[in-house]
């Protein structure tokens, strides 16, 4: 039986009060939508792992492009938990997001 399919959500805070720390937060911001990730909050990123499990080579990619100083932390959310949670924005609830569409290659 195959896994289920999960979510990488990917959390930082990264100083940015002076240009240098500004620029490598930026770059590790770009890094993670290079990989996929797509934001849903400014230091909140996600990206859907279809086949379930933990993507160790995410994992690994993330952890060789940290940017020096604040904190990050990752975590993998069953595609059931990320469906389920509570969204608001302005005041009113949203729906959550669904599972994006697969790509096909022939």
């Amino acid at each position: 039986m195959p896994d289920s399919p999960m979510w990488c959500v990917a959390m930082f805070d990264l100083p940015v009060l002076t240009a240098p720390p500004r620029r490598e937060a930026t770059r590790f911001r770009k890094f993670l939508l290079d990989r996929g990730f797509l934001m849903v909050q400014f230091s909140v990123y996600v990206k859907y792992w279809p086949t379930g499990g933990i993507d160790m080579t995410t994992i690994k990619a993330i952890k060789g492009s940290l940017p020096t100083g604040g904190k990050v932390r990752v975590l993998a959310v069953t595609d059931r938990q990320w469906s389920s949670a509570y969204c608001f924005e302005n005041a009113r609830e949203q729906v959550a997001d669904e599972a994006p569409e697969q790509l096909m290659i022939f």
